[in-house]
């Protein structure tokens, strides 16, 4: 019985993803262009952010224990 109504499940389940799949407004290549450079602008911006902090806590670190 359980798989009569697994069976008949699926198919609707899948009906329902390409209805909604129907609804997504999706951005225009522009936009994503955009959006991409973004990321990756502020993924370097962050990462050198991060290289710096490092290399003070480092220098930090190096001059406390040669006291």
């Amino acid at each position: 019985m359980a798989d009569s109504a697994e069976k008949q499940a699926r198919p609707s389940f899948f009906k329902g993803v390409k209805a909604e799949f129907k609804k997504i407004s999706w951005p225009d290549r522009q936009s994503t262009f955009r959006q991409s450079i973004a990321v990756v602008a502020i993924s370097v911006v962050v990462g050198v952010i991060i290289a710096v902090l490092d290399y003070i806590i480092q220098y930090g670190v190096n001059f406390l224990t040669s006291l």
